[in-house]
């Protein structure tokens, strides 16, 4: 498939978005119950400002993919059926909820606006929380099952691709609020940067099966499947027109070979040991640079990682239009 830059923004913008507030959240229920020192308001409402950017620049992505962006309202229409449209649905209520997360942590809300009384500490953010967090995860879904559920797409018809979109960027929200509680929840920093190393290594191991998995995958369509011809050596001398067509640039990312197989490579080092590395060096000498490095870095191989998810996907149509005569 042809990687459109947009669709690429889109999913990698959200996916730190939205590990940035699962982070947070974390980080506040854990304090709720003690395991951790709690923090200031000030640091969850800018906290949750940032991933509000992070998501509103996915979705302001999301346009220029759109032939008519002005009829973008439409997309939530098939609901029943699409994944796309849930996702179209499920994107602005989550960036609602940790707006409003956001904001009951800088006017410094709790439940005694409604008149309910607790021994709670932030009652009323805690439960804006867990619902965002629930819609979080459901995005991640809902994006992931938009690839997932595509059955003649055999290298992405897998489980692997949903839990792979929900731990990349878990990881990436994760690096970033290491980075992030430096400045404003210095206790924050060691729980951040270890679950953000765990989750980056989980990762990693999952990415690299699908990878094996897609590696061993016997396709489905062949030359003979695709004409209707069982002879057993059968060659494509053309693709049947010798000028460009929707079908020659929307299906195929048109890359040398070893461009293709160098972005596996590339993104392989960049999401994975380099950012561990480069945060067990900021946490262990308390740099700043390092750990803020460890995300730019992480982020820059992921937008390789997606550009070679969606490369990789050979869809049958290629079949015909593989070769110019």
């Amino acid at each position: 498939m042809h990687p459109a830059f947009s669709v690429i923004l889109l999913t990698t913008l959200i996916g730190a978005g939205q590990g940035l507030f699962l982070a947070l959240y974390t980080g506040e229920s854990y304090s709720v119950v003690e395991l951790l020192p709690p923090q200031s308001s000030q640091f969850y409402a800018l906290g949750s400002a940032i991933a509000v950017v992070f998501l509103i620049g996915g979705l302001a992505a999301s346009f220029f993919h759109l032939g008519h962006p002005e009829r973008a309202w439409r997309s939530a229409a098939m609901w029943r059926t699409s994944w796309l449209s849930r996702e179209v649905i499920v994107l602005p209520l989550v960036i609602g909820l940790i707006a409003l997360y956001g904001l009951a942590h800088y006017l410094r809300l709790d439940l005694k606006i409604f008149g309910v009384e607790t021994n709670v500490r932030g009652d009323l953010t805690l439960l804006i929380g867990a619902a965002g967090s629930l819609a979080t995860f459901g995005l991640f879904i809902c994006t992931g099952m938009i690839y997932a559920c595509i059955k003649f797409l055999q290298e992405w018809h897998s489980p692997l691709t949903v839990i792979n979109y929900i731990l990349l960027g878990t990881a990436c929200g994760f690096t970033l609020a290491t980075a992030f509680a430096v400045y404003g929840a210095p206790d924050l920093v060691n729980f951040y940067g270890a679950w953000a190393i765990i989750i980056t290594l989980a990762a990693l191991v999952t990415r690299a099966a699908s990878l094996i998995r897609n590696a061993r995958i016997r396709h489905k369509s062949s030359l003979r499947t695709a004409i209707g011809v069982r002879h057993s050596k059968i060659t494509q001398k053309s693709q049947g027109l010798m000028g460009g067509s929707f079908n020659t640039r929307e299906f195929f990312h048109g890359t040398p070979l070893w461009f293709f197989r160098s972005v596996k490579w590339i993104f392989l080092v960049l999401v994975f040991p380099v950012p561990v590395a480069l945060l067990l060096a900021g946490l262990l000498g308390h740099s700043l640079t390092l750990l803020y490095t460890a995300f730019v870095v992480q982020y820059a191989g992921l937008l390789a990682e997606r550009w070679f998810f969606f490369a990789q996907a050979n869809h049958p149509q290629n079949l015909y239009y593989q070769t110019v005569g």
